[in-house]
């Protein structure tokens, strides 16, 4: 499953980039992937973005929307403060260094 996780998500970067977004993924672990693959599936399944580009946005805005999509995905859970931290920086890094086409993320990931 790992293995899928991986090569799936380095197709979401831009054509360029997926060597290095397949070499970021691969030294993350399975539950971080699938914290990723989470998000980015989100957008697919939600309204469209205010912004054609998602990392055309600050790094701010980015972690808000993050924090919205963490807030609906585990709701009245309990979690460890730590944990969704660290993958939220994950999850930025991934966002803003391999330049994922808007066609990727078409969709707010506000909620779950």
């Amino acid at each position: 499953m790992r293995s899928v996780l991986v090569a799936a998500l380095a197709l979401c970067a831009d054509a360029p980039r997926r060597h290095q977004a397949r070499r970021f993924l691969v030294g993350l672990s399975t539950d971080e992937l699938q914290f990723i693959a989470e998000f980015l599936g989100s957008f697919l399944l939600e309204s469209a973005l205010d912004s054609p580009e998602p990392c055309a946005r600050s790094r701010p805005e980015l972690a808000e929307r993050i924090a919205e999509f963490q807030a609906a995905r585990l709701g009245p859970r309990a979690w460890s403060s730590w944990d969704q931290d660290h993958k939220t920086i994950l999850l930025l890094e991934f966002l803003c260094r391999n330049g994922l086409p808007s066609s990727a993320l078409t969709a707010r990931a506000g909620r779950a």
